[in-house]
């Protein structure tokens, strides 16, 4: 590449995510000037608590299964960190990632949490990559499926049949699902066992346990989907709100915007708003929002500050100890 093309690309990378994200906002903000807001609060207020609690349990469940990613890693790079804390870790690291977004969440604190609790910085880089490897792996094959046995609806005006969701999309879901069992059969049959960036050297995973990644990156995408759906009360097919949440995921990963805040409902409200009305969707995704990002935020915060207090006071016995030895 002559070095001309070099800058152009380079340019291009710092500034289109830029353009992308300012779009997307002109979009959300072009939307939010359309939508009867008191009749988003007021479908907000007809959600049954029950509903709501069915909710928060699954968001639970769903913290208790993203957090064990983490474990992968642990178990790869051998660390000696107790599961509770490695739990821990990753339960506090995944509210600041959804809220902060992931450079704060999924990098900064995570690595501030874990070398807090002694372990070296390569280590932990490794735990990171192998909880986003199995998160992502869970969300090619979901993602795989979904488009090509029920691609949502995306064809505009605009558009020819051909490039409508039902011929454009399943090929896209066929790709998907070949770029997943294409890790799968790596970690099976690669002899090369260690994967080399730049400097940084990582172990791939045992073909079982890259299984093991598969089922529990889906599970967790699958669970995510349940939330949202739970919230419809039926009244939306659980695929189609899945497509949904899949998009939405995706947008806010491209456009940067910390928490997709505005990209989550924008994308909820163009796909889910010929089944029901505008309002009912948003009140959903809002109530979403709090059970799944605000609510375990609530908790995460103070449980950042004890684990933090812990580590210090840990710090401050670790050199009275080795002097009474």
């Amino acid at each position: 590449m002559s070095p001309r093309l070099q800058s152009a690309w380079g340019w291009s990378k710092r500034v289109l995510p830029w353009l992308l994200a300012a779009l997307v906002l002109a979009l959300v903000a072009r939307q939010a000037r359309t939508v009867n807001w008191p009749e988003v609060w007021s479908a907000v207020q007809a959600i049954p608590l029950g509903q709501l609690a069915l909710a928060a349990f699954l968001a639970a469940l769903s913290y208790a299964l993203y957090a064990s990613f983490d474990l992968i890693g642990r178990h790869l790079t051998r660390s000696r960190l107790s599961v509770g804390r490695s739990l821990g870790t990753a339960a506090i690291s995944y509210a600041f990632n959804l809220n902060f977004g992931s450079l704060v969440g999924g990098l900064a604190l995570r690595l501030r949490l874990y070398t807090r609790w002694g372990l070296p910085v390569s280590s932990v880089a490794k735990i990171i990559a192998y909880s986003m490897v199995t998160n992502w792996l869970g969300y090619l094959w979901v993602a795989g499926v979904v488009l090509l046995w029920a691609p949502p609806g995306l064809a505009l005006n605009w558009t020819a049949h051909w490039a409508s969701g039902e011929f454009v999309l399943p090929i896209v879901g066929a790709g998907l699902i070949l770029l997943a069992r294409a890790y799968v059969a790596l970690c099976f049959f690669s002899r090369q066992r260690q994967l080399s960036f730049r400097e940084h050297q990582l172990e791939l995973a045992s073909g079982p346990l890259a299984l093991l990644q598969a089922a529990m990156g889906g599970a967790s995408w699958l669970l995510i989907g349940a939330i949202v759906w739970s919230l419809f009360a039926g009244r939306i097919d659980y695929l189609d709100v899945l497509g949904a949440l899949l998009m939405a995921a995706v947008a806010g990963v491209l456009t940067h915007v910390p928490a997709g805040l505005g990209v989550l409902e924008a994308v909820f409200a163009a796909s889910l708003g010929s089944l029901l009305p505008v309002a009912e969707v948003l009140a959903v995704v809002l109530v979403y929002r709090a059970t799944y990002y605000l609510l375990p935020l609530v908790f995460a915060l103070p449980a950042y500050g004890l684990s933090e207090a812990a580590a210090r006071r840990r710090a401050n016995t670790a050199p009275q100890e080795e002097a009474l030895a």
